[in-house]
């Protein structure tokens, strides 16, 4: 890997971010690649700009000379698959040696959470390409189960039984670091998850005992989903992604679990509790007073 230059997307979020500092603290030469350079944080590495993805030139020449590329999913955009190929495109034509993909668990093009059949067409698009790859199909973040419930203390979504595996993103983040800085992963897929599944009932449990009050779990119809999330004014597009995740794990979509986290990294999938104690400011809206 030595000479090797990285480019990372996403870096003022939660992975990219964090990709971005282990390959810096390990000596690594990398480019990060943001919307405006004086949000970049601050590391020892190169900064590009490129407004977003759509961007294709900006984008192109925010890749010369990068030897692999960790490209982090758009945000929830209407035109956000458009804008994930015209990168890819970009990518691939300022001579990018390979692609690390953060995609999601289950994508399939008919997925039944909507953005997951986004994350397929994007790995289509990059197979296509004839770039080297790898995929990370990561379950929900366990880093938003806090705030899944409301000041009220409820979660409420259409959910059902079903279980899932939410995976941390510092977990997502260490898998992505082996992948660009170890051999054998080209034209690989990994499901990344938590070490084992819950219900949104257990979730609600884990958020009550270290918020000390009650935090409950209901289930809702997709009609009730649809009325009580409308008065947010988000788009019908955006509210179909949110309830849409809740109908998977009902489905059974995201009932998987996953070595690839210890496998990976050579430690254990953070759990709920684990993330709680770690990061209590994630449920401040949970304490009373």
């Amino acid at each position: 890997m030595a000479g090797e230059l990285f480019g990372i997307t996403g870096v003022t979020g939660a992975i990219g971010g964090r990709v971005a500092r282990s390959l810096v603290g390990a000596g690594l030469r990398v480019r990060c690649v943001v919307r405006d350079r004086t949000t970049a944080p601050d590391l020892d590495a190169e900064i590009a700009e490129a407004s977003d993805y759509g961007d294709a030139e900006a984008f192109q020449k925010a890749m010369e000379g990068v030897s692999a590329l960790f490209l982090v999913s758009g945000r929830e955009h209407p035109e956000r698959l458009r804008q994930h190929l015209t990168a890819v495109d970009a990518a691939v034509a300022a001579g990018v040696g390979r692609i690390v993909y953060l995609s999601f668990l289950g994508a399939a093009p008919d997925a039944t959470f909507t953005l997951a059949r986004q994350h397929y067409a994007t790995e289509g698009h990059i197979r296509a390409a004839g770039v080297p790859f790898t995929f990370l199909r990561s379950s929900l973040y366990l880093d938003y189960m806090p705030f899944l419930a409301s000041a009220e203390g409820i979660i409420a979504g259409p959910a059902g039984s079903g279980r899932f595996a939410p995976v941390a993103r510092d977990d997502i983040a260490d898998t992505v670091f082996t992948v660009l800085t170890t051999q054998g992963h080209d034209g690989r897929t990994y499901d990344n998850t938590g070490g084992a599944t819950m219900s949104m009932e257990e979730v609600a449990r884990e958020l009550g005992k270290v918020a000390g009050r009650q935090v409950r779990y209901v289930d809702q119809t997709i009609e009730q989903a649809w009325e009580s999330r409308r008065p947010s004014g988000a788009p019908d597009w955006e509210i179909e992604g949110w309830i849409s995740s809740y109908v998977a794990i009902a489905n059974g979509e995201l009932d998987v679990v996953a070595a690839t986290v210890p496998r990976l990294t050579g430690h254990s999938a953070m759990t709920l509790p684990e993330f709680l104690d770690r990061y209590p400011e994630s449920y401040s809206h949970l304490l009373r007073g």
